[in-house]
């Protein structure tokens, strides 16, 4: 039986997980936690391979199955590695992204559909789930500058016409039908506000277990 807990970021590309994963970690040293910070696709080895491949624009058209089980083949590495071991020795571990994305991107935003998405993550994972959940959300279209800001732009960020705002629908479906695990925040809030309420669903969430 795992002792650790199980925490991910989600949202769309720009919504500022990066920082507040950032903000949570500082938030875990102080309190004296023992974390695991890691990310998908990658936290290992072959992971890390895998995401090199898949999110490099000169990779070209990547058929989206193949896409898909891509994704899949670096989180069964990384649940069976990483995620699962420092769960088992109690600790928390913190993802930036995971099975939610491959749902929303995959399963939602190319029309690959939920119901073998779903099969898939549950065969690469083992059934492994995460305890909380905290989406940041906003429209896809006041992300842009974020995003255009960045020195490096990946594969899916590219991707043209209303994906992004089909990637957002996926979420928002997931939030939806996953209340108990997701915590939906407003991404546009400022990152003082986003911070706290992410503490305070965390803290919450450790005086009910």
């Amino acid at each position: 039986m795992m002792a650790g807990i199980f925490i991910t970021f989600e949202g769309p590309d720009g919504a500022g997980k990066s920082t507040q994963i950032k903000k949570f970690i500082s938030y875990l040293e102080e309190k004296g936690y023992s974390y695991k910070l890691t990310r998908e696709p990658g936290g290992t080895e072959l992971g890390d391979r895998i995401r090199r491949a898949v999110l490099d624009p000169e990779s070209g058209k990547v058929d989206e199955r193949a896409e898909t089980l891509l994704y899949l083949a670096s989180r069964a590495q990384h649940v069976s590695q990483l995620i699962r071991p420092a769960l088992e020795d109690g600790m928390i571990v913190v993802c930036d992204r995971f099975s939610d994305s491959t749902m929303a991107y995959q399963g939602i935003a190319r029309g690959l559909g939920v119901e073998i998405i779903s099969q898939l993550n549950d065969f690469a994972t083992g059934g492994l789930m995460p305890d909380i959940t905290f989406l940041l959300d906003a429209d896809p279209q006041k992300l842009e500058e974020r995003r255009s800001r960045r020195r490096f732009i990946d594969r899916m960020e590219l991707e043209k016409g209303n994906f992004q705002e089909r990637v957002r629908e996926g979420f928002l479906l997931l939030q939806e039908q996953n209340k108990n695990r997701i915590y939906k925040l407003n991404a546009l809030d400022s990152v003082g506000k986003i911070r706290s309420e992410i503490i305070d669903i965390f803290e919450n969430f450790l005086e009910k277990i």
